[in-house]
């Protein structure tokens, strides 16, 4: 699949402070304080910066070390901990596995479904797509034309249907036809109307009560949202229980340090990030070359 290159730029830029940090000669309160200070500027927020300012304090006075550069270099390696602590694979266990997407209006909720879909078809795996989201007729629209590109079969009910069932009936034709994978898509709902979450846990509930299983509860967010997106998950996670993140739009965001406070106060994984409008661009999350890519501590021309 396609790797991240250039795509977390406007991200990197918010950490870019980070580089004239090396020039410090002193490692004062200032200098601690200035780190403290990047990160909240990166997105990282409150709660996960001082956790993380906390442990790197720790750590370096254990380790004696001496050099900003090497206590930079130790920020690094406990920024790829603090992800690297989750599994992010994705789980795949039922017959079939069912995939339920979740999240507010405008997250990139559907096009996520159809980018999976057209990933996982090239794995040569059989997918069908459930249209939950009953009550915007260009969902299932979406849904079907990419349904036709990339061979996967679609579940659909009228408009205004219960969409617990329309997901169960895809589930079931799922499970006589062999497939490996339904993709369950639902309505865009805002996480502060109970009413609407409370039709989520039914979904979820339901999904669970046929022939397959559900095996991920993917919540959608925006990352150029930022902090927002921290209140909309800590919402969806007293409603069902998420089984991981999909960050979608890093590439046009500043805000990608929100993953951090994501790992740090949630501790949900992120399993898979949107970095461009191709339907190549959702991809695993490599919390590995996530942070290589923001923090390369080169100096900014």
């Amino acid at each position: 699949m396609k790797k991240i290159s250039s795509e977390l730029e406007n991200t990197r830029k918010t950490f870019s402070f980070f580089s004239r940090l090396k020039r410090n000669p002193q490692i004062d309160n200032n200098f601690w304080s200035e780190i403290e200070e990047a990160l909240i500027q990166a997105d990282v927020g409150i709660i996960a910066t001082s956790r993380i300012i906390d442990g790197l304090r720790a750590k370096s006075n254990e380790m004696k070390l001496s050099t900003t550069q090497s206590i930079l270099d130790l920020l690094k390696d406990q920024l790829k901990e603090s992800l690297e602590k989750f599994n992010t694979e994705l789980n795949l266990d039922g017959n079939p596995a069912v995939w339920v997407f979740v999240g507010v209006n405008g997250v990139g909720k559907t096009t996520s479904v159809a980018k999976i879909a057209n990933w996982k078809s090239k794995e040569n795996q059989r997918i069908v797509l459930a249209a939950g989201d009953t009550f915007r007729a260009a969902a299932s629209e979406q849904l079907e034309m990419w349904a036709d590109s990339c061979g996967a079969e679609l579940i659909k009910g009228a408009d205004g249907a219960d969409p617990s069932s329309v997901i169960f009936d895809a589930t079931e034709y799922a499970h006589a036809k062999n497939a490996t994978l339904v993709l369950a898509d639902t309505a865009g709902r805002l996480h502060t109307k109970s009413n609407l979450m409370q039709e989520l846990e039914k979904i979820v509930r339901v999904a669970n009560k046929g022939s397959g299983t559900v095996a991920e509860i993917l919540l959608v967010l925006d990352a150029t949202v930022g902090q927002n997106g921290l209140q909309q998950a800590k919402f969806f996670a007293e409603s069902v229980d998420l089984t991981g993140i999909i960050l979608t739009k890093l590439d046009g965001s500043s805000k990608g340090g929100i993953i951090f406070a994501i790992a740090e106060e949630l501790a949900i994984p992120i399993k898979l990030i949107g970095i461009g409008e191709d339907k190549e661009d959702l991809i695993p999350f490599d919390p590995e070359l996530f942070v290589e890519k923001i923090l390369d501590f080169q100096e900014d021309m």
